[in-house]
């Protein structure tokens, strides 16, 4: 059993899943710093906040009454908050991993399409062959004479 599960996890494709994975969780960070550090406190100046993650409303108060003065204030009292500051946050992240996959996506997709060679159809046998032959591979005509009706 853990011979058949070695070859398994040495097999190319659970290598770069794993790649894949640890990649991913990197780039999760990064993305995440960018909406926190670098994207949200400027909105959050814009909107007359310091810090855009404190956006809360409070359902019930806890043990302390409030008004608190952060998110974390009031969690640590037990009071009950909707947290609709840390969501747009987190729906902005996935914006931006969305289409920085989309981008990615996009490039492979350039990267694998083959380059694409011009073709002609062949006026005998109307096989498909490259423009500048003089012979289709197909029926082995001379293609410098048009076909005659008969």
């Amino acid at each position: 059993m853990l011979k058949e599960f070695r070859e398994f996890a040495i097999k190319g494709n659970a290598v770069d899943i794993a790649i894949g994975v640890v990649l991913a969780a990197a780039f999760g960070a990064i993305v995440n710093s960018l909406v926190k550090d670098v994207i949200m406190p400027p909105i959050g100046l814009v909107l007359g906040k310091t810090d855009f993650s404190n956006l809360f409303v409070i359902v019930k108060a806890g043990s302390l009454p409030g008004p608190y003065p952060s998110l974390a204030a009031a969690q640590a009292s037990g009071a009950v908050t909707v947290n609709y500051g840390t969501f747009l946050n987190t729906i902005i992240t996935f914006v931006i991993v969305a289409f920085s996959i989309f981008l990615v996506v996009k490039l492979m997709n350039r990267l694998r399409r083959p380059e694409e060679v011009a073709t002609k159809d062949c006026p005998y046998c109307l096989s498909s062959i490259p423009i500048a032959a003089t012979r289709c591979s197909a029926c082995t005509s001379h293609l410098d004479a048009e076909p005659t009706a008969g």
